[in-house]
């Protein structure tokens, strides 16, 4: 068997065959916390329901990783840590949980879709997979986030 595509590689491919896109290769990560939260979360944004995502700004201070910008490139990941597609950051806002509103929820495209299941979903979320050592708070600043599927394109 073959050994699996670097992002390196992916990313030089997808340049190949859209010129606009940057030399340098993008912020390269896979949605969720398991390989299984990866390939469903991906499986959303391929088909074009899954248009938006959450962070939790605490886990940025955590980790020290940069903010995403507007305008910034992503390859995304399956589980297996494979480059599967390439996203761009539309829009960003910074809210406080209980105040993330029903079309962002409806962006993420997970489960039915509704403000009642994504603040279940991502409380647990947070509860359980935080960088943070705070964890979860109803009030704790999350990172609202709107973007493009680049490649594939359907």
């Amino acid at each position: 068997m073959a050994d699996p595509e670097s992002p390196a590689e992916f990313w030089n491919q997808r340049r190949a065959e859209l010129p606009e896109l940057p030399e340098a290769l993008p912020e390269v990560w896979g949605f969720g916390a398991v390989p299984a939260h990866a390939d469903e979360l991906l499986g959303l944004v391929l088909a074009g329901v899954k248009t938006g995502t959450a962070s939790s700004l605490w886990d940025y201070e955590a980790t020290g990783d940069a903010l995403p910008e507007v305008g910034d490139y992503s390859v995304i990941l399956d589980g297996a840590g494979a480059p599967r597609a390439v996203i761009q950051t539309t829009a960003l806002e910074v809210v406080p949980f209980h105040r993330v509103d029903a079309e962002h929820a409806r962006a993420e495209g997970e489960g039915d879709r509704t403000l009642a299941h994504w603040r279940e979903v991502h409380e647990r979320y947070w509860r359980t997979y935080s960088d943070s050592p705070r964890g979860f708070e109803p009030d704790m600043p999350v990172l609202c986030e709107r973007f493009r599927l680049v490649y594939p394109v359907g």
